[in-house]
């Protein structure tokens, strides 16, 4: 990875900030193009403010002129696309915003890594590589047994899995149209450090240290395929510098879990951490709320392909993962606080109570 360039998409949000934090610790020079909306922060970059290692950059992938710009300048060795609208419950007040982002942009990234690597020399044209961050949504919703794998049909049910989906198949199409050398993987639920509070596991931590009602959609059995972020970051790397040009790898954390099962491990966690002055456990203030309009019962990976053709796992079990995510959190309240002056208040999207 030393003396590699890379051009990181999304790289101030979640995934892809913690992404590029550890690429520019292993000595990659990371092009950093974010557009900042409302879960971009770069308050997770704070430790590479004077690293020669980061150029950040502000805007969108749908912006060509300045992607090509940042191509012909910074001549990079590959193309991480992390940039993408990703939670679902917006995605059912606004769509629209996904489909710009998610498709629109994707197109218009693929594009202009398109004609930047037809312009390479020979042996800088062979290595170069364009990847692709997705996520196992696209695959639909499995019943009570079953995982995706690689082959699973697509098959969509939020305008968010949608609008990923749409940007897999173009990312495909323009493998086996111009010859565009792309990965893509399609990754479980991701949690750790500096991710936006609107999703499951901060919003809990942050709900019952509040002393708020913590809400459980439903009854609380969806279930999920729980990968630490870190986890995440080195399974792409190991894609980026092994993986067969056209392929898809799916990246999973072998930790299926309930959701509630989830609310309820973070609680106790908070109980040994920060018991409530009353006495009372946290999981006193779960409150069940109504579902999400076409909630997916459960997803679950088939991480095989990845483990027999790159030789990757998960490092990181579940319990030691959450457990240092709730010390992360208790310890950087700060971060959290700033996002909470903003325009979020740890209110529900997507139609819901």
């Amino acid at each position: 990875m030393a003396n590699k360039t890379w051009l990181v998409t999304g790289g101030a949000g979640f995934i892809g900030g913690n992404f590029v934090l550890d690429a520019v610790a292993a000595g990659v020079k990371a092009i950093n193009l974010d557009a900042l909306t409302y879960a971009g922060n770069l308050d997770t970059l704070k430790s590479l403010e004077n690293s020669p290692g980061h150029v950040f950059v502000h805007g969108g992938i749908g912006d060509r002129a300045l992607v090509t710009q940042l191509l012909t300048e910074h001549q990079p060795d590959a193309i991480l696309n992390f940039a993408a609208e990703s939670h679902v419950d917006r995605s059912i007040d606004g769509p629209a915003a996904f489909v710009q982002t998610n498709v629109v942009g994707t197109l218009a990234l693929l594009e202009c890594a398109r004609d930047y690597w037809r312009e390479l020399p020979d042996a800088r044209r062979d290595a170069f590589r364009f990847l692709h961050v997705s996520t196992d949504e696209v695959y639909g919703s499995l019943g009570d047994t079953g995982l995706f794998t690689e082959t699973t049909p697509y098959a969509p049910n939020s305008p968010y899995s949608a609008s990923k989906a749409a940007s897999d198949h173009l990312v495909r199409a323009f493998h086996h149209t111009y010859g565009l050398p792309v990965l893509t993987t399609n990754c479980s639920n991701n949690y750790g450090p500096y991710q936006f509070p609107e999703k499951l596991i901060p919003l809990v931590i942050a709900k019952a240290v509040a002393g708020e009602p913590i809400p459980v959609y439903g009854d609380g059995g969806n279930v999920r395929d729980w990968l630490f972020v870190r986890d995440h970051c080195s399974a792409i790397v190991r894609v980026l510098e092994a993986g067969r040009a056209g392929g898809v790898y799916n990246i999973g954390g072998n930790a299926e879990r309930r959701n509630l099962e989830v609310v309820e491990a973070i609680c106790g966690l908070l109980d040994e951490r920060r018991p409530r002055t009353d006495g009372k456990p946290r999981a006193s203030q779960i409150s069940f709320v109504r579902d999400r309009p076409g909630h997916d019962r459960r997803y679950a990976i088939d991480a095989g392909k990845i483990r027999d053709e790159l030789g990757w796992t998960p490092a990181t079990r579940f319990q030691d993962g959450l457990a240092a995510t709730v010390d992360w959190y208790l310890a950087n309240t700060a971060w959290t606080q700033r996002i909470l002056d903003g325009n979020y208040r740890l209110q529900r999207f997507g139609g819901g109570d």
